[in-house]
């Protein structure tokens, strides 16, 4: 397929550049994709869309303060840095802006306080080793400002420290929120926990790549950014009892289903405990292993999740609501509305 199959044009005004007062006050769609339609309603009433013995996975991912801004010491040209990845304690993975791009050696402050020099370069990224004697999360929650989405026209603020994270995260290493959990409180998860659904958790951290458009012409030719997770055991065997007793697998946020569906690949259609990388790029005509039911929020035009959410449900019922949403003035991005999707059969 063509990357130009998975555009579309969105008013500038639906993208939510605030999140409702509320965590579960936004609107849902839900798309029955076996029958092929469409029904407005609110989160709030996610619990009418369960049953006893499903098992909801989230992705407790925590975002860390990933930008720092400061300058390069022997020439004092501003930089910024965007933390990709920590590899340890006095190493990341990182972009960086810059007028000129920094060779090997070259020497950085950041937010007046951290010394840092530049490895290496791979691909677009720098390895960058920082000098201080804490490790790298005590100096990103110390100094580092929170990395909201190139869409959000604005500083993050105090509120969006806490709104900009799922009320589960505690695994700090994404530098985007799994944006499918934003819709959730603590009184949501116990409604759902009262109904005798499973709750349980995997750990992906999402990398910026998350939010960069498909560049190539033909999707094929697009390569996918890479994300480290982990499967608890606790999780897998959920699962495992899901699948045996007929319980539904419902991924929360497409973070979640690329780290269920990725350990599937690698260990032969199951999933077991361990940590792995992956690269997984779903697009229409993939074959889903274990996700049968998918919550997520709208996304950008020509996206490798759009591509995703089209292979769940089908590619024309998805552009039907996506066209739907458009025109029924739903919020669009991270902060934006739900949708709850049944898998295509």
């Amino acid at each position: 397929m063509k990357t130009q199959d998975f555009d579309f044009y969105l008013p500038p005004e639906l993208i939510a550049q605030f999140p409702v007062p509320q965590r579960t006050g936004s609107r849902m769609l839900y798309v029955n994709s076996p029958t092929a339609e469409l029904y407005d309603t609110e989160f709030s009433k996610l619990s009418d869309y369960v049953r006893k013995g499903d098992v909801f996975v989230f992705n407790d991912t925590q975002v860390i303060k990933a930008r720092l801004r400061g300058t390069k010491k022997m020439t004092r040209g501003k930089v910024e840095v965007m933390v990709e990845r920590i590899l340890d304690d006095h190493h990341v993975l990182a972009g960086i802006r810059s007028s000129h791009a920094p060779k090997a050696d070259t020497q950085l402050l950041l937010a007046e306080s951290i010394e840092a020099s530049v490895i290496a370069r791979q691909g677009e990224f720098y390895t960058l080793h920082f000098h201080n004697p804490e490790p790298v999360t005590e100096l990103l929650e110390r100094f580092g400002q929170l990395p909201l989405p190139p869409y959000i026209e604005r500083c993050a603020s105090t509120t969006d420290e806490a709104r900009y994270q799922t009320v589960y995260a505690r695994n700090p290493g994404a530098v985007a929120a799994p944006t499918a959990g934003l819709h959730f409180d603590p009184d949501m998860i116990s409604t759902l926990q009262s109904l005798n659904v499973t709750i349980t958790y995997v750990t992906l951290h999402v990398g910026a790549g998350t939010f960069q458009p498909v560049r190539v012409e033909n999707i094929a030719d697009h390569v996918m950014h890479h994300e480290r997770f982990h499967i608890p055991q606790s999780t897998a065997l959920a699962i495992e009892h899901a699948q045996m007793t007929g319980g539904r697998v419902l991924a929360v946020g497409t973070t979640t289903l690329r780290a269920l569906e990725a350990c599937a690949m690698m260990h032969q259609g199951k999933i077991v405990e361990g940590y792995g990388d992956t690269n997984i790029f779903i697009t229409p005509g993939y074959r889903f292993q274990i996700v049968e039911r998918l919550l997520t929020n709208f996304h950008l035009p020509r996206s490798t999740l759009l591509m995703l959410v089209s292979a769940f449900s089908g590619v024309d019922l998805m552009r039907k609501a996506y066209q739907h949403a458009i025109d029924s003035g739903y919020r669009f991005f991270s902060y934006g509305d739900a949708m709850l999707i049944e898998r295509q059969s």
